[in-house]
């Protein structure tokens, strides 16, 4: 399948084409833009210290808030990008890969909760930045991030900026988080991560990933067919990095996961619909966004079922806050592997790898 035949690039290669935002790139583009800057620019005048209360409450309301629910539409994914219906068969193998990737994932936590913690970090990064390539290709236009080289490029920019960036500016919150999350398998398996918290791994972190921006930037500018899709893509990567380079681990990751990864890809769900993608690209927000929760509550109250059930068998869980994020975690972990495989699914539709 070439770039250009997928659904929605039909409708929205030129989606920036004017001097405006097009209804679907105004949904999935404009709240992620304003939330992030304007808490970097809060942050810089009230400074970080700030109560933990609030620094956890985006992650805690992404139980119901778009983070959670991305995800619960996964059994929608396949039909709808094939074009066909909800059936028995697509629900089964909808089960059958969040039993085996979801379930298989949840044996390796309880096995060896540092592994498990490193690559649910590693699955996080790819997955974060695989989710950035539908909007820059199909809403912004960019023509610079093609092929299996380029794309996979941006994804490691795109994806590395909330996983590597908090962990050079904020290395001691980090550790905070890889003990809550390890903590309710194993208190005593989060010192088998210690090396990744040095100054020398930080520093080689630090180094690597600002040569992948200055290389992905540097090939998108001499690739670039229109430098405007170009230059969202710069300072869309330079609001990452400022972002997560200044506001606390916690505060961040909650505000990115809700209003910037989920709600791309809710808007990317939306379009697989054609009758809704219209209404999207007509500037429509309530109606669009009421369909897909009424489409995802099902599974997102199924979901909540599952996470009472972990934390239970988690041997490390209690009700203290730092606890009930852990568990919140290692079940996002658990589901994660099971959601990259539709959203790759999507990806593959679309050639993005091709």
């Amino acid at each position: 399948m070439s770039d250009t035949s997928s659904p929605t690039a039909e409708r929205l290669t030129t989606a920036l084409a004017g001097r405006r935002l097009e209804g679907a790139a105004r949904l999935a583009l404009l709240p992620g833009w304003i939330t992030l800057l304007a808490t970097s620019v809060v942050v810089t005048v009230v400074g970080t210290e700030i109560p933990l209360s609030i620094q956890l409450a985006p992650l805690f309301l992404s139980v119901l808030l778009l983070g959670l629910p991305h995800g619960a539409v996964d059994h929608l994914v396949t039909p709808r990008a094939r074009g066909t219906g909800l059936t028995a068969r697509s629900l089964a193998e909808v089960g059958l890969v969040y039993a085996l990737l979801g379930g298989g994932y949840a044996v390796v936590w309880f096995l060896s909760p540092a592994a498990a913690f490193v690559f649910f970090i590693l699955l996080t990064w790819f997955h974060w930045g695989q989710g950035d390539v539908h909007p820059l290709r199909e809403l912004v236009g960019v023509t610079h991030v093609r092929g299996p080289g380029g794309t996979a490029l941006t994804a490691l920019v795109r994806g590395g900026a909330p996983m590597l960036v908090p962990l050079v500016a904020f290395p001691g919150e980090y550790r905070r988080v890889a003990e809550w999350i390890v903590g309710v398998v194993d208190p005593g398996a989060v010192g088998a991560l210690d090396p990744f918290f040095t100054t020398e791994a930080r520093l080689l972190v630090a180094v690597v990933y600002g040569s992948l921006v200055v290389t992905a930037l540097g090939l998108g500018w001499i690739r670039a067919s229109n430098t405007r899709p170009w230059r969202i893509d710069a300072a869309e990567t330079g609001l990452l990095v400022v972002f997560f380079a200044t506001v606390p681990p916690l505060l961040a990751i909650g505000l990115y996961f809700c209003f910037w990864h989920s709600l791309r890809h809710i808007v990317r769900f939306l379009l697989l619909d054609d009758r809704i993608a219209a209404s999207v690209d007509d500037g429509a927000v309530v109606a669009p966004m009421a369909r897909f929760a009424r489409d995802a509550a099902p599974l997102t109250a199924l979901s909540l079922v599952f996470a009472v059930a972990l934390y239970l068998l988690l041997p490390g869980a209690a009700a203290d806050p730092g606890s009930l994020m852990g568990v919140y975690l290692v079940f996002i972990a658990v589901l994660t592997l099971p959601h990259v495989a539709f959203v790759s699914v999507l990806d593959y539709y679309d050639g993005f790898w091709r």
